[in-house]
């Protein structure tokens, strides 16, 4: 399925590159994201005719995740859980509880931004989480995950 992208994507492309996906990812997700549009003559005319749009939307949501970035600099968040003696978490720390606490410290995240590359927190410390803002930006956040009070 070959598609223009209306926006930067990771691992795909640019604003205005042709791609070649596989239907369902093109279908499920490109499509209703709105972040592309099929390849044919009236939608490559109408992309040229809005470029300038789509560029100035790009440069605004990357300024915003740029501002997001400074904001996180330094935070920590602390998440209590409940653990074993040993220090063996009962559940796991995962996106929606690192995201939870953030929106909770008055930050702007979601929990499809929070990245975790080696999978959801099981024992308490510290620990340094990526939280991917834009196709381009990316910060890291402090989470301390201590143990409930019981």
């Amino acid at each position: 399925m070959e598609l223009i992208l209306l926006e930067k994507v990771r691992n795909l492309g640019n604003l205005g590159d042709k791609v070649n996906v596989k239907p369902g990812y093109g279908r499920n997700y490109l499509l209703p994201q709105g972040k592309a549009v099929r390849v044919n003559a009236d939608n490559l005319a109408a992309f040229e005719a809005r470029r300038a749009e789509y560029e100035a939307k790009a440069n605004n949501l990357l300024s915003n995740a740029h501002t997001r970035q400074a904001k996180l600099a330094d935070v920590t968040v602390t998440i209590s859980a409940n653990a074993s003696p040993e220090g063996k978490l009962y559940g796991s720390v995962g996106p929606r509880e690192i995201a939870d606490a953030l929106q909770a410290a008055g930050h702007d995240i979601h929990k499809g931004e929070v990245i975790q590359g080696e999978g959801p927190i099981r024992h308490i410390g510290e620990f340094e989480v990526v939280v991917s803002l834009h196709a381009d930006v990316q910060g890291s956040v402090k989470v301390v995950v201590v143990p409930e009070k019981q």
